[in-house]
Order: structure tokens, then sequence, then C-alpha cells
């Protein structure tokens, strides 16, 4: 198809509706000057012509419009005339005060405009579709005062929580209880605890570490036994572990007395650790040949001369003597499940060892509580194992759950536990939660008195 530059109005021939001297507009060329030619032609269209502009082939002798009576029509912002049709359908006016598509003519011989024709599937031009109402826009508020009360989602109301940094500070401050107030109540006798499960890696140092400042900080006289031979609690409460330390081997293989060997915790107070170095690890061999073997911990408490509101045992993650002489010393055994299969598979096992030993060592001791640690709420699994554990314990399972926190995991690299390490974390408010309802069911009412 040749182009020579001019593109003529399909729907208009060149001998009609037009006065004389008149020529039909170019569409793209908008010169004031065309070189002189010939007389004009009748232009030649394709025959496959459809609406959609089109460059159409000048027929053979047609000559170029004389400049002399050539005046260009207002053009719209793409460079089309504003009387070109359009191939597509119209858009929507959506302002009703839009003033019409075609200005009137500058030039006395300026040709009026010429009507469109209509194509099926398209809206000609000269036909306005307009709504009345505009659409609404999210987050902006009418000025009409019948729409006053209208409220953007996003406007914050009176009724909403205070900021995420506020209300983590709150958290921070309440679980820190700077004023060293009593808030937490006091049981009326020493409360001993064994943290067990021979499952590894469930978070049985973590929950003794948590749970033992978590009380400290509110007023509870508490002491950690370290009875696992890695010594983990140790570290996690910054007390040295390290060769030559007296630890809790010797209370159980050279019976030294247990408050020789339990070391305060610093900057904790109302906290003391009793710690445990690698030698604990050939203590269960020495003690096959000891006298009253299981019952060498048990002993260790009962003779120690101050006051304790709560005990707390770190076990191993085994069945062996170590444990043995943990369950036979406490009172209560506290159960930390992980949100995992591989938790529940040996759960059955570590009860049968409990009920072992509540037959022939110690009646007094029970299955008190259950801590659901490292829960994912993003997955089914966690919450079908919940449920399970639920069904199975009934109130013994805590309402609190500790959640998969790295911040848990960060506080024992730099000695701290997760309730001074980040205070206002998810972890350490889970933990405290925990320790609030461990505090209350073991009294009645609280108790208020000071040590």
């Amino acid at each position: 198809m040749h182009d020579d530059g001019r593109y003529d109005d399909p729907r208009v021939s060149r001998s009609e509706g037009l006065p004389p001297g008149a020529e039909p507009v170019s569409r793209e060329t908008e010169q004031q000057s065309w070189p002189s030619g010939g007389e004009p032609g009748p232009a030649v269209r394709p025959p496959d012509c459809d609406p959609v502009v089109r460059r159409d082939v000048p027929a053979v002798g047609a000559a170029r419009p004389s400049p002399q009576s050539y005046v260009p029509p207002p053009s719209t912002p793409d460079g089309r005339p504003s009387n070109a049709p359009s191939g597509r359908a119209a858009p929507v006016q959506r302002n009703a005060g839009v003033p019409s598509r075609f200005e009137p003519p500058v030039g006395g011989n300026v040709p009026p405009p010429v009507p469109q024709q209509p194509h099926p599937g398209t809206v000609p031009d000269s036909v306005s579709v307009t709504t009345d109402t505009p659409a609404p826009v999210s987050g902006v508020v009418s000025a009409d005062p019948a729409s006053a009360a209208y409220v953007s989602r996003e406007t914050p109301t009176r009724e909403e929580d205070d900021p995420p940094l506020a209300m983590e500070a709150m958290r921070a401050v309440q679980i820190l209880n700077p004023s060293g107030e009593v808030t937490m109540p006091r049981p009326e006798r020493t409360r001993v605890m064994c943290v067990a499960n021979q499952k590894g890696g469930v978070g049985k140092t973590t929950t003794t570490v948590n749970l033992a400042v978590a009380l400290a900080l509110h007023g509870n006289r508490v002491l950690v036994v370290d009875l696992d031979p890695q010594g983990n609690a140790s570290t996690g409460l910054n007390v040295p572990h390290h060769t030559g330390v007296p630890d809790v081997y010797d209370c159980l293989i050279n019976s030294v007395p247990l408050e020789e060997v339990a070391q305060e915790v610093e900057g904790i107070p109302n906290l003391w650790c009793v710690p445990a170095t690698i030698d604990l690890a050939g203590a269960e061999i020495e003690l096959v040949s000891v006298v009253a073997r299981e019952s060498r911990l048990a002993r260790a408490i009962a003779a120690y001369p101050g006051h304790f509101d709560y005990v707390f045992i770190d076990c191993p993650p085994s069945l062996g003597l170590l444990t043995v002489n943990a369950l036979v010393a406490a009172q209560e055994v506290l159960i930390p499940i992980q949100c995992e299969y591989y938790a529940l598979e040996g759960l059955n096992q570590l009860i049968n060892n409990i009920n072992l030993v509540r037959q022939h060592l110690n009646p007094k001791l029970e299955v008190s509580t259950i801590l659901l640690t490292m829960y994912d709420r993003r997955t089914r699994l966690a919450d079908a194992v919940e449920q399970d554990v639920r069904n199975h314990f009934g109130d013994k399972v805590l309402q609190a759950v500790i959640p998969r926190n790295v911040r848990v995991s960060e506080a024992p690299s730099y000695g701290q536990s997760v309730m001074t390490y980040d205070p206002g974390s998810r972890g350490a408010t889970s933990y405290f939660e925990a320790a609030q309802e461990i505090a209350e069911r073991g009294v009645k009412e609280p108790v208020s008195r000071n040590a």
C-alpha cells in the first residue's frame, strides 16, 4: 500500500458534502502548505477496508489540495483530528460537563464536521456515557454533611489498640517488674518440679531457665538444679560451669551440701543455680555401686537450710539414673512437648517410667503440667498435635503455648534468658504467661509474703 502522508476521510467523497473549492482534510499532516499539483480526483479505497482508520491509496491523476482553502481542524491530544472515526468503543465520560467533541470552525471556508457512521460493537464518539455518582475512593472521607459519619477502614479509631511499639514496651515493663513487688502468688510449701522428656530438643532447658527467671522476677525464690551433663541451663543463666567448679556431681557422688554448690544468678534477684560440669557425664556409672543411688538428689535438696518457693530440676534427654534421681526428688513432673509427631511417639514410654517410679520409689510423684513448645501456627500438624495432647491430658495442659521465636534461641548466646534479653518478644510473653499460670495453679489464693 502506498503512503503519501495523507489520510482521507473514508466516509466523505470529494464531490459530496463540500462547498465549491473546498477539499477534504488530511489526517496526519498539519502543514499549511502543499506543493501545487493537478486537479483533485476521487479517492480509491481498498475493497476490504473496515471502519478502523486505514491509509487510502489516492487515485491515479489525483492532485493534492490547494493550500489557499485548507485550514486543519482541531486535533485530539493523540494527533488524530477530532472528527476522525474510531475503531474501538469510546471511553466512558465520567464528567457530564465536558463540552462537545467538535469545536466550532475557525475559518470561514472550513466545512462543517461530518457526522460519524455507527458501527456494530462500537459506541459513536459523539455519544457520551455519563455516570451521575463518582466511584468511591478508599481512604477519603466525603465532605457531604449527610455522609459525615463515614469513616475509612484505614482510619484509626479510639477503640483500637496502642501502636505495636507501645504495646511491646508495656509488656516489657510487665515482665521485668522493675518495682520488685510480688505479683505472682507464692506457694505455701516448696514445689519441686522435674522438667523431663527423654526426647531431645523439645525445650526442656529453655523452659526451665525462662520459667525460673519469670517466677524470680515476680517475687518467688527459685533454685535451678542443672542435672544435664551438657550444662546448658548453667549457660543460659550465665553461671560458670567449667572444669573445677563445684557442681551437682559433688553433691551426688561426694555428698557435698547443696548450699556450698549453689551460685546466685547475677542480675536476677531471688534466683540460684546449681551448675553441671562435664564430670556429671560419668555420674551414672559411678552411681551404680552407691547405696540408695536413686535418692541421692532428694536428700541433698531436703537438707538445704534455706527456703525456696520453686525448685526446677533440668533432666538430661534420657531415662537413666540421673533422670530417676530427679523423679524421686520431685513432687511434680513438667513435660515440655514439641508440636511434632516424634515428640508424641516417646511420650508413652515416659509416662510408663513415671508410673514405675511412683509405685516403687516416690508415691507423691504426679504429672502436673504439660507445656506445648515450638508451636508453629502456619502448619496443620502443630494444631493436630495440640488437639491430641489436650484431649489426652485435659486440664494438665497449660493454656499458654510457646511459639517458635528466634529471640528464644538467641538469648543463650548472650548468657541470658529471653525474659531479660528481649522482654517484649512473643517468646518472653508466652513464657511469662506460662509461669503465671503455673503459679496460680499452685495456690488457691494469692499468698502475700516476702522472704
